[in-house]
């Protein structure tokens, strides 16, 4: 449970920032930018792979537990580097391809981080539990912040049109599916 602060509102740090030491730890996996590759998968939709050899059009590629799986070059995607892991704006990523977004939402979802940005869209993956990101403490954090200054929230999105609202004097509107 997070730690409550003397108003009452819990930490919602972990739910909203990757840690320090989850950055060290994504760092250093490993990565071949010439061999890593997404594989697809009918159960999982994409695998980690690495080539390990190439014929005409064909890769045999090396996957988790060790099997191996030929599979036709043009349908591998480039993986991202270590430094994009768990990115907040996925339209950062070096390789905007299906494997590397689906990844990077699953990544982020699994650490609690259930907000990723996707250009001027906000992604939420909805958790079906209650985490401390929707309190007053949330709300101050965003209050009068550029996107950029904080994390991924829905906070920011209405933080940001409601800004506008003022500056602007137009009225603003938001698109939520």
């Amino acid at each position: 449970m997070p730690k409550e602060t003397p108003g009452g509102d819990p930490d919602p740090s972990e739910y909203l920032f990757v840690s320090l030491e989850q950055k060290r730890k994504d760092q250093t996996k490993p990565y071949d930018a010439k061999k890593t590759v997404w594989v697809p998968d009918e159960k999982e939709t994409f695998l980690l792979g690495e080539i390990k050899s190439t014929t005409g059009d064909n890769c045999v590629v090396n996957l988790p537990g060790g099997e191996e799986r030929t599979v036709k070059k043009d349908l591998l995607q480039q993986v991202n580097p270590p430094k994009y892991e768990k990115c907040e704006d996925m339209s950062n990523l070096t390789y905007l391809n299906e494997g590397s977004v689906l990844w990077n939402l699953k990544a982020r979802y699994v650490n609690k981080l259930i907000y990723t940005y996707s250009g001027l869209f906000c992604v939420a993956i909805n958790p079906y539990k209650r985490y401390p990101i929707y309190t007053n403490r949330v709300v101050q954090m965003y209050r009068s912040k550029r996107r950029n200054e904080v994390p991924p929230h829905v906070f920011a999105i209405a933080d940001g049109a409601y800004m506008d609202m003022l500056a602007n004097n137009e009225n603003q509107s938001m698109l939520i599916t």
